[in-house]
């Protein structure tokens, strides 16, 4: 009777700690597969669809479905039209399609661009956009002095001691600024890497009055980077180019003649782009 009775009083106890952070934790990611299915399926659809028809597809019970659809409405990345009682994909979903377009078409018209730029400088060339907070490098292009192989394209760094990444931050709001570098830190590399945020912005101030970046040895030792940036049609930067090398064949003679090359070429894919230049 008593194994009984312990045994029933087992059964009622909760479940510990880290099994209901797994259980919800499981659950979220299934709610948000189920959610990205709905949307593909309204993605790929020409016409408006019901509620019955999209539950049937995804395989889901109506209740969910329509819980699932009114939280993406919510964010506006479906859209519900009262007059036909149908879902359809929202603009949400295409403005961040829109995004990957841009970034599709910036690597495209890009890449003769920075094959040139290596041609003419003989060294390393990157194209990195901004992501969450870090530098995404979309392509690299070896030049004839470069003995490494270049890092795979979706390799990542900070913002704070890369040129391509403080271009990028030289166009952001101090704001945007301040809260990147809140997330993400000021991560000490070499001994010259910059390790407070007036020295930041200070640097990011200089960028944007000569046209472009340089990180003298503050990610790698020994490298040394300029970046120019790339702008959108509203003139906003989109992403940064640079060109990179050993800090023997980068002296600070070169620096300024390699920041002209990247300067003049990030201008190029700007106006290739549709975008436009600062005044």
């Amino acid at each position: 009777m008593e194994t009984l009775m312990t045994t029933k009083a087992a059964r009622r106890q909760p479940p510990a700690e880290g099994q209901t952070d797994r259980a919800a934790k499981g659950q979220v990611v299934q709610s948000l597969t189920r959610a990205l299915t709905l949307m593909t399926i309204l993605g790929r659809s020409e016409r408006a669809m019901s509620l019955s028809e999209l539950a049937e597809e995804a395989d889901l019970s109506p209740s969910t479905a329509h819980r699932l659809l009114t939280t993406l409405q919510q964010e506006r990345y479906v859209r519900f039209d009262q007059a036909t009682r149908g879902w359809s994909i929202g603009v949400q979903a295409y403005m961040t399609g829109t995004n990957f377009v841009k970034t599709r078409n910036l690597l495209e018209l890009a890449r003769p661009r920075l094959r040139r730029l290596m041609e003419e400088s003989c060294e390393l060339v990157n194209l990195a956009v901004e992501d969450n907070g870090e530098a995404l490098f979309l392509a690299r292009i070896g030049g004839p002095r470069v003995v490494n192989p270049p890092a795979p394209m979706g390799d990542r760094a900070h913002l704070h001691c890369t040129a391509v990444g403080k271009v990028m931050l030289s166009g952001m709001p101090e704001g945007q600024v301040q809260t990147i570098v809140t997330q993400r830190g000021m991560r000490q590399f070499t001994r010259t890497t910059l390790s407070s945020l007036p020295a930041l912005h200070a640097d990011l101030s200089l960028t944007r009055s000569r046209g472009y970046a340089i990180d003298q040895e503050e990610r790698v030792a020994g490298v040394c980077c300029v970046a120019a940036p790339i702008f959108d049609e509203n003139a906003r930067i989109i992403g940064a180019l640079s060109v990179s090398g050993s800090n023997r064949r980068i002296a600070d003679t070169r620096v300024v003649a390699l920041g002209e090359m990247a300067r003049r070429t990030a201008a190029a894919v700007t106006m290739e782009l549709g975008g436009r230049l600062p005044v």
